[in-house]
């Protein structure tokens, strides 16, 4: 029979290379896909990494999904190096845009356009404090934090839609469950007159370079690495474990937080049932393939942008289904798995031994 075993010394050129090979892979797999399904691949490769970089107008929109895909992929990556399991980010980026939406309805025709710092800076206490009550169960329960933030990502869900169905419901929305249109000094200020690309993209590319910091130049980062992976070699060192935890959790509720409230703020403009896009769940994939590392995020979210964009071209002009994206999706993360698999471990085959069932 065959089993795995641990490689003596694990090739460093693939390791870097796993992502590479598992893109591959979920090519190779996706032209099976289209062929299966009578379409002609060419043309289903082409919606997927060829039409969303083509134009200026393609690049606008793909900023738009990459922009929050970076910022949460951030966070996660600070709590899965602390060996922390936040599985819940897309309910801290729902809370993250009921907060800064609350702040954004609030405005009045006489309000700054600086409002949207405090809003921003809403989001961002919103999203820490979903993340928060997971701290506090993992920190005084030793709760699962894989299964508390995922299921309050069902309960972020529910307080929108009371909110929308309900208190924040729009007298004059013709009976649609949204809020009122935000105004416009709230919403996060265009780039470039027609395009939809906004100063969301400064604020990602300024986290990139402070995670970048934090993790590999500070010693609050080491610490906190520290404190995550080894919390026996942390207590011996005098750092805190506990401080590990909630420093991970904080940050990442707060990354998702603020990437719910520039989406809500940007391209949406209003609170409706359809805020939760499935970016909380698509940057863990967006944070394994970029390694945990700040600035290889950047260009797996461009990528996981590009299938969210593909998907829809895919329903627009081929006929697939927009679940495709899904598809795409999983089968990168499955194919970067296998290939990580095997870069660390290697498949050897083992006699039965006799008498052993």
């Amino acid at each position: 029979m065959f089993k795995l075993e641990p490689r003596p010394a694990p090739s460093k050129l693939l390791s870097v290379a796993s992502p590479l090979i598992a893109l591959l892979i979920t090519v190779v797999v996706g032209v099976a896909l289209f062929a299966s399904l009578g379409k002609d691949p060419v043309a289903g490769l082409r919606v997927f990494f060829i039409e969303p970089l083509r134009g200026a107008y393609a690049l606008s929109e793909l900023s738009i999904k990459a922009t929050p895909l970076v910022l949460i992929a951030l966070g996660l990556a600070v709590c899965f190096r602390a060996n922390l399991w936040n599985i819940g980010a897309e309910g801290q980026f729902i809370m993250g845009a009921v907060f800064a939406g609350g702040v954004a309805m609030r405005a009045t025709p006489e309000s700054s356009a600086w409002i949207v710092v405090p809003i921003l800076l809403a989001g961002m206490l919103g999203g820490a404090l979903w993340a928060a009550i997971v701290a506090f169960l993992r920190d005084r329960f030793h709760a699962s934090e894989i299964l508390v933030s995922l299921m309050l990502v069902y309960v972020a869900e529910m307080f929108l839609s009371y909110l929308v169905y309900g208190p924040w419901k729009d007298p004059a929305g013709y009976n649609f469950p949204q809020t009122i249109t935000f105004l416009d000094m709230t919403r996060m200020p265009k780039l470039f007159q027609g395009f939809r690309i906004n100063a969301g993209v400064f604020v990602a590319l300024a986290a990139v370079i402070g995670f970048g910091v934090f993790l590999f130049r500070t010693f609050s980062g080491f610490q906190m690495q520290v404190g995550g992976t080894a919390p026996l070699a942390a207590r011996y060192a005098g750092f805190s474990s506990r401080k590990a935890l909630w420093t991970a959790l904080l940050l990442s509720g707060g990354m998702a937080g603020l990437a719910g409230g520039i989406d809500v703020i940007g391209p949406q403009g209003q609170l409706t049932p359809y805020v939760p896009l499935g970016y909380g769940f698509a940057a863990i994939i967006v944070a394994f393939v970029g390694r945990l590392n700040p600035v290889a995020i950047v260009f797996s979210a461009i990528l996981m942008s590009m299938f969210y964009i593909g998907g829809e071209l895919a329903q627009s002009r081929l006929g697939l289904p927009k679940a495709l994206t899904g598809v795409f999706q999983g089968l990168l993360l499955f194919a970067l798995l296998a290939c990580d698999t095997f870069v660390h471990q290697r498949l050897r085959w083992v006699s039965a031994v006799k008498g052993q069932a």
